[in-house]
């Protein structure tokens, strides 16, 4: 297991040796990253709970570490925490179940004979 507390610091290193690098990178995730907040719609913890879910489905180790101390900043219990992933994992199986669907599509097509259209 990854040692979080020292990962999102190293990350915060190289994040910032890029936005050196190519400020106007940076200027661009910020605006997509803050639009979402200034809607009010949502609260700060129920778009922490989201942003770990997909990160979850992302597979990105630093959205993980950067949103799970923003949604226990945002006073998120463990519980909640486990509740958003739930819904990451369910989804996950659902859309391993919908492409596995495609598959025997694919399966189907590439092994039944064509039919000609009647004209």
């Amino acid at each position: 297991m990854l040692e979080w507390n020292t990962y999102m610091q190293e990350l915060g290193t190289r994040i910032a040796e890029i936005g050196r690098a190519s400020p106007d990178i940076l200027r661009g995730y910020r605006t997509l990253s803050d639009a979402g907040q200034k809607t009010a719609n949502l609260d700060a913890k129920t778009r922490e709970l989201i942003a770990l879910a997909v990160a979850v489905t992302l597979r990105c180790d630093g959205c993980i570490t950067t949103h799970t101390t923003a949604a226990l900043k945002n006073q998120a219990s463990a519980e909640e925490i486990v509740e958003a992933l739930g819904v990451a994992i369910s989804v996950n199986a659902g859309a391993a179940l919908v492409y596995s669907a495609r598959v025997l599509d694919a399966v189907h097509e590439t092994t039944e004979p064509k039919q000609a259209n009647p004209a």
